[in-house]
């Protein structure tokens, strides 16, 4: 077993998978991978079904987490945008593998992401 900031992990797969575990996590990652910075309301608008509530929570955890920074624009009213920090920049390889993944499973199932990629956000 593990022990790293006051909780237990199994493997290293298990330690990864506690800091961007879940759904939401790894796609503000690989989204923020691919447009570098975004403001909340932007990255809300490319996470459809999120909650306020859940990308409020999420960003938080991955900014505790230190694989995000934000950057404060304004105070009143209260505009960030956030960006990958240097640990959240070092699993690029892993938001390419996966982006390239589904590309090809979707391509084998008929999709054509890359030249229909205008039609998603």
């Amino acid at each position: 077993m593990i022990q790293l900031n006051n909780k237990i992990y199994t493997c290293p797969v298990d330690v990864t998978l506690g800091f961007i575990g879940g759904k939401w996590k790894l796609l503000i990652l690989s989204h923020l991978n691919i447009f570098e910075k975004k403001s909340y309301a932007e990255i809300r608008n490319n996470l459809p079904g999120i909650s306020e509530k859940m990308l409020s929570q999420q960003l938080k955890e991955l900014e505790r987490d230190s694989l995000i920074d934000k950057n404060i624009l304004s105070l009143k009213p209260y505009r960030v945008e956030y960006f990958l920090s240097g640990d959240g920049k070092s699993l690029s390889p892993l938001y390419e593998f996966i982006s390239s993944w589904g590309i090809k499973h979707l391509k084998k199932h008929g999709i054509d992401y890359l030249q229909d990629q205008h039609l998603y956000k």
